[in-house]
């Protein structure tokens, strides 16, 4: 179990910038499948969740090759539709291969993925979504067979805007023979991406970025060539780093519109942004204010940022309210962090945190990524020496961010075990 080792108090400045997405990189390396061809992918990150998205390719049959942000793959003799189950249960993501498989083949076997333990985050609106496409779905030991002799275009109506879900849908319905709609979908900007680079590749899709999405589908798709966005919860996660510490940067390689609702909390909290095109100046002021936050599908303020900003607001000057409306188990991290002083009270989806002078450094154990960022951040403005352990969990989603975060003057130390 390897650990961070953060000895506090050191304010960030300087220059950084933000990585590529991670949730926009795994759907569009299960979307290679498709195209039956070569598919290139530049800016994708170096971590865990996209080296087993490379895993599951490869055992599907697909030719992987990467060099650092470079993935080069080859999808022309894929032999196999099922996804392997023990790589389904390390994570969660790995679900969106099956509608990537059921569009070039009608058929698909995989299990109940893994991943972060953050609450119930069932795959039944996947499902729901195939069974209107004309798939037949059977559950065995474990395992959904879903079957099909044609995808059948429709209009799907989600109970919920799920991104897994509407990714799913666009990815079973490409191939198909006619148009299928997608309303109630999820409108982030990973969704844009995934039909920017699908479009890309061949397709017919509209209205990514609206609640309506229309896929018309084609007879065959191509090559393609594709830069990945930037990520914006990694942009988000810098942003407080240095705000909880103090500190100013400079961020450059930020899609600024994509991160508005954290701008808008950090301003609020008291520190000074300017923008520019791509970059981002923050500087912290000497104490931060209490500011209240509700998670919302987007383009509302994002349940990843929730426990990122929390640490934060742990030590902003007054009582901050947070209400978590999309994952009902996403306050583990409380826990740890009330290990290092915060005073926090979690009553149902909401957590009341009354802001303190000073974290302590401790040992503390991450449960989630985005938790386990968040005891990360708190540890760089603890006083004394803080151990995050299990990080196992934030390399998931991070590329170097210990590095990055060292590069602007604080003091991590990787230990691996």
């Amino acid at each position: 179990m390897s650990s961070y080792i953060i000895e506090g108090g050191k304010k960030l400045q300087g220059e950084t910038f933000v990585s590529g997405s991670k949730n926009a990189s795994l759907p569009i390396m299960a979307a290679s499948v498709l195209n039956r061809g070569i598919t290139k992918l530049y800016n994708v990150p170096n971590i865990h969740d996209t080296q087993m998205m490379i895993e599951i390719l490869k055992s599907l049959g697909c030719k992987v090759k990467k060099n650092q942000n470079k993935v080069v793959i080859d999808s022309s003799n894929i032999s196999k539709f099922e996804i392997p189950e023990h790589l389904m249960r390390q994570m969660r993501s790995s679900v969106i291969f099956a509608g990537a498989i059921l569009g070039r083949y009608g058929k698909v076997i995989f299990s109940y993925p893994g991943g972060c333990d953050i609450g119930s985050r069932p795959i039944d609106l996947h499902l729901k979504g195939f069974e209107k496409l004309g798939v037949t779905i059977n559950k065995s030991f474990g395992k959904i067979i879903c079957e099909t002799e044609e995808i059948k275009p429709t209009e799907i109506s989600l109970d919920f805007p799920s991104v897994g879900a509407t990714e799913n849908i666009m990815l079973a319905s490409i191939l198909a023979k006619g148009t299928t709609k997608i309303i109630n979908a999820a409108m982030e900007p990973e969704i844009i991406d995934l039909q920017n680079f699908l479009n890309k590749m061949g397709a017919k899709i509209q209205g990514a970025g609206s609640n309506i999405i229309t896929i018309q589908g084609v007879s065959r798709l191509k090559d393609v060539s594709y830069n990945i966005m930037p990520d914006r919860i990694e942009a988000g996660t810098l942003l407080v780093a240095t705000a909880i510490t103090g500190g100013e940067i400079k961020l450059k390689k930020v899609n600024i519109n994509h991160i508005i609702p954290i701008i808008d909390k950090l301003i609020e909290s008291g520190c000074k942004i300017q923008l520019r095109e791509h970059e981002i100046d923050i500087k912290a002021p000497k104490r931060l204010k209490a500011v209240d936050i509700k998670t919302m599908p987007y383009p509302g303020f994002p349940t990843d940022m929730q426990s990122i900003i929390a640490a934060m607001l742990c030590i902003a000057n007054g009582t901050s309210v947070i209400v978590e409306n999309i994952f009902e188990n996403r306050y583990k991290y409380l826990t740890e962090l009330q290990k290092m002083g915060a005073k926090v009270k979690i009553e149902g989806k909401t957590a009341i945190i009354k802001g303190c002078k000073k974290l302590y450094g401790t040992k503390v154990q991450a449960t989630d990524l985005r938790g386990g960022a968040s005891l990360l951040l708190a540890g760089l403005a603890a006083k004394g020496t803080t151990n995050v352990e299990n990080i196992e969990y934030i390399l998931r989603g991070y590329e170097n961010l210990n590095d990055k975060l060292n590069n602007l003057g604080a003091e991590i130390y990787l230990i691996k075990s």
